[in-house]
């Protein structure tokens, strides 16, 4: 059985072990065959009672790993951006949500080049992304202001891009990003405001939970 055919359900697991909807599975997530919907409680013979009594560190956790899974990072990253932002003068959650923001793969996402994040960081792992004309493949390089995100000439002639061109027509990109859905390319205008982003996990309790 390969990683391919075992994800999907892995992705499930995620989601119902958190108890959030986090778009890991792009469409299926909306839809009535969403895991949650279906069973709307943690995996496991003893799913249905595990969330009761919960611990504080266990909810320190959970708020971490929903960061972590709905941004597709290593526990590192996610270390590394807390103690980024909290090194900076300000809002500890504005900066911590503007480091994840900023990550190539989920502008690309934001740009509705792809349907979720796992697959947007595919299109960069892949070379299919190019930063100011340059091939860039490292997810999560921090993408700034005046940049222009695109496909390469050739990926966008690859069948595997589906139906991008009929999604962008009617997606609408935030507004830190400029899309231009007829040459498939975005520029970064700004720097994305947390206000901005729709987000259920508790930033603060990330920080806390590296400052045990």
């Amino acid at each position: 059985m390969t990683l391919h055919y075992l994800m999907p359900k892995i992705l499930e697991k995620v989601e119902r072990r958190l108890g959030e909807k986090l778009g890991l599975k792009a469409e299926r997530c909306s839809g009535p065959k969403c895991a949650l919907i279906r069973r709307g409680f943690p995996p496991g013979v003893h799913g249905k009672a595990r969330r009761r009594g919960a611990s504080e560190f266990a909810g320190l956790l959970r708020e971490k790993q929903k960061v972590r899974f709905l941004y597709g990072l290593d526990d590192k990253d996610v270390k590394r951006y807390t103690e980024e932002a909290a090194r900076r003068p300000g809002v500890f959650s504005s900066y911590f949500l503007e480091f994840l923001e900023r990550r190539l793969d989920n502008a690309v996402f934001r740009l509705g080049f792809a349907e979720s994040r796992r697959s947007a960081r595919h299109l960069v792992s892949y070379g299919h992304i190019t930063v100011n004309g340059k091939t860039v493949t490292i997810p999560s390089y921090r993408v700034r202001k005046g940049e222009i995100i695109a496909f390469k000439e050739r990926s966008l002639r690859k069948g595997f891009l589906g139906e991008l061109e009929q999604r962008l027509k009617k997606y609408q990109a935030p507004a830190w990003l400029a899309l231009d859905s007829s040459r498939k390319e975005g520029t970064v205008v700004s720097n994305p405001l947390p206000e901005g982003v729709e987000l259920t996990a508790d930033v603060t309790k990330i920080k806390e939970f590296y400052s045990r």
